[in-house]
Parts: C-alpha cells; structure tokens; sequence
C-alpha cells in the first residue's frame, strides 16, 4: 500500500479533505456516557470495575505516589533524562512569554480593569496504549505550571505488565513536578477528574489528548468542568514545491501516520515531487518495525494523499479550507507564504524546523486544534489555565456619566428592577 496522487482538487475537496464530525460516532458516544454514569454512582469502586474489564488490570493503587515517580526517573537511561530536562526548559521558555497581566486603570471617574487569575486545580490527560506519550504530559503541565495553576494532576492507564503508567511517565510526572499522579485511563479518567471520586479530587479543567472514547468523553463532560479542546487523531499537511527533497517529505508525512488513525497530506505544484515522495514512503515503510509500518501505511492509503495543485496560491487556499493541525511549508522561501495562513494549529518552516521537533522539544505545546477546529482554536497556551476577572470600581463623576444609558437600556429590555437600581443611585 502506498499513498494515493489526487490530480482533481474538486475530487479531494469531497474525500481527503472532508471530515466526519465528531457526534457522528454514536456508538461510541453511548458506550462514553455508560461510563461517565458509571463512575459518577459508583466513585473509586467503579474505577476499579471498569479497568479491570477494559483494561484487564486489578489495580493495587489508584494514585501512584511520588516516591515512585522519583525512582523512575532515576531508572530511566541518562540521554532520555537529559532529554526530557530539555524539552521542559524549552517547552517553559517559550510560554512565559505569553503571560498576560492584571491591569486597573484610576482616573477621575474611578477604576475599572481585571485581575488574571490562574486556576485552582487542573486535570491532565496522558494517553498510554500503544505508545505512552510523556511529552504530553510535559506539553500540558508545564504552560499550567506557567500560568501558576495551584495543583496539576494527572491521569494515565495502568499498562497490564505493572499496573502503574509507563515509566517513562511516571519519570516525566517527577522531572515536570506534577502535583498528583493517577493510574486510571479511558473515558473513566475523564469522568473522575470532571465529578471527583474518593480518591481524585474534581478538577476546574481537563487538557491532554486521547483516543476516541477520551475525547467523547471530554465533550460530554464539558459544562460541568471546562476542557481545552477536543483533540483527535494527529493530523499532518505539508506544502512543497518542486525544489523540496522527497525524502524529507515522506519521513515528516510517515512521521505523524504512524499514530493511530492519523492523516497525511501533501499538496505540491509538482508532479515530479509527487511521484518521487510516492516511491519514498514505499521505501521508508519497509524501514519501519512492523507496528509502527502497517499503522502508517493504514493512515497513508486511507486517510493520506498527495494533492496536485497549478499553483502555491492553490495550495495555500486548501490549507486554509482544511485546517491542519500541523501545516509544514517545505518551500524555497516559507516565511513569504506565513501571512497568507489563516487556519493552522502550528506552522512549520522549512526542512529544518519540521514538526517532529514540535512534537518534543521546538517549544509550543504540541497539543494543538485538530479536525478544522484550527478556524477559531489555539494550542495548548498559559491562557488556558488562566481566568480573566473584572474588575469595576467607578465613583460618583463615573455614575454620572453612564448611569443613565444604564437606566434607559434596562428600560428598553423591559427589565424595570435594573433600572430602579440605577435611579436609586442617581436620585440618591
């Protein structure tokens, strides 16, 4: 298998570039609810139900204590630790930049303005399955931690060998200073940090990726306690033209297949560059353990493509229709083309700033929009884990002035107590 070359734009608008909406899946949507209620009624023994059924693990603990998250990380070879040190370096650099401040502004009427207020505790979500994922943790818990969220917890499924989350995680869990660590996955994890059992207490939101039954599950939460986002399957679209080296655009194309359900797109003026990125994902795959090569060649044949456009102009335009998660620009000048996008999670710049250094350790949070959602999304960002509170504090000269559009707008609406609170003061 090999991934298709669409010559019809109008033919990739209708298959490659059309997504299924999200609420379409009722299947699993029913099956997430029944969780969701399970563990509501049921608290920590539902927990305990529910992983041993859809994980086939007995749990001795639900929360992981620190001592071990300590041991781990000393476990865990030299080079991934000093790895891992970088990317929360990295990863905490860049988004203490992005604070926003409280203002008040005093003048002759008063003060108004707003406090920036972080939240108290915050749930973070790492998957675990077929590849446990300690750079999520990392890319979620280190912008809160910037945002000076209170308490961070986290959640990540027991893998059936240990009963505790990989310990790569858990290593991670230390080196990043998470304030508690839970090993409960699935749709359960959500709903015990959205309601809060007897062992993991209610959060004031949920961040992280998962699979299908997570996110499911952080939409239907969502209301009771807020969420980030509803991130799905990892989505890739690279933009090369004719001078761009195949082999690059293959290797970042596989690099995000790999991952369950993922999708890959190429769009390029060239059909040289087609057939030649063609031929090296066939190559590159049979480099590739078996795992990590048929769940790409999965993604690349039926949910990748390579779209052939006249034009960068083109291009550009459908990578706005589409809204990648990541948009990979393998142009001779990419930094020409930045103010054309309007729709992307992350950008990325050239050959040499490909996305897989955004997975890790570039700097942004990896968790970025998907499913178009990139149209009026952001990723992962300090502004996630903060409140804005406003602050209102006018004097007489400032009653003055307004009041009274005040009065005559709540008159308008017909809401005549509004307006009697106003004229109590004014008459006052």
């Amino acid at each position: 298998m090999t991934i298709p070359i669409i010559a019809d734009i109008a033919t990739a608008r209708a298959g490659l570039l059309r997504r299924a909406p999200l609420d379409e899946d009722r299947e699993t949507t029913s099956a997430v609810a029944a969780i969701i209620a399970e563990v509501r009624s049921g608290g920590d023994a539902a927990l305990r139900t529910l992983t041993a059924r859809l994980d086939r693990v007995d749990l001795a603990q639900i929360e992981i204590p620190p001592a071990r998250w300590a041991a781990a990380a000393a476990a865990i070879p030299a080079d991934l630790r000093a790895a891992l040190d970088l990317a929360v370096a990295e990863i905490r650099a860049f988004h203490q930049r992005q604070a926003r401040n409280s203002w008040v502004d005093f003048g002759v009427e008063g003060a108004r303005g707003q406090l920036v207020v972080p939240l108290e505790r915050v749930g973070i979500y790492v998957p675990g399955g077929a590849a446990p994922l300690p750079s999520s943790l990392i890319h979620a818990a280190v912008p809160a931690q910037v945002a000076g969220v209170g308490e961070i917890i986290v959640c990540s499924p027991p893998q059936f060998a240990t009963g505790e989350p990989a310990e790569v995680v858990l290593a991670a869990a230390h080196i990043v200073g998470v304030s508690r660590l839970f090993a409960i996955g699935g749709a359960q994890a959500i709903a015990a940090m959205a309601y809060g059992t007897q062992s993991v207490p209610r959060v004031d939101k949920i961040a992280g990726p998962g699979n299908r039954f997570v996110i499911q599950a952080k939409r239907l939460v969502f209301g009771a306690v807020d969420i980030e986002s509803l991130p799905g399957p990892t989505e890739t679209m690279v933009i090369a033209d004719a001078a761009a080296n195949p082999r690059l655009a293959a290797a970042d194309l596989l690099a995000q297949a790999e991952h369950v359900e993922a999708s890959a797109i190429l769009i390029t003026t060239s059909a040289d560059l087609a057939s030649a990125v063609q031929a090296e994902i066939g190559r590159q795959l049979e480099a590739l353990p078996e795992a990590n090569a048929r769940a790409a060649a999965d993604a690349v044949s039926r949910r990748g493509g390579i779209i052939l456009v006249p034009d960068l102009a083109t291009a550009i335009d459908l990578a706005n229709e589409y809204g990648p998660e990541h948009l990979c620009l393998l142009l001779a000048d990419p930094w020409a083309y930045v103010g054309k996008i309007r729709n992307a999670g992350g950008i990325f710049l050239g050959e040499e700033s490909f996305e897989v250094l955004g997975d890790y350790v570039a700097g942004p949070s990896h968790i970025m929009p998907t499913e178009g959602t990139a149209r009026f999304a952001s990723p992962v960002n300090v502004d996630d884990f903060r409140k804005v509170i406003s602050l209102v504090g006018l004097n007489r000269a400032g009653l003055e002035r307004i009041g009274p559009s005040a009065q005559r707008i709540a008159e308008a609406e017909g809401l005549f107590a509004h307006a009697a609170a106003v004229r109590a003061r004014l008459e006052g």
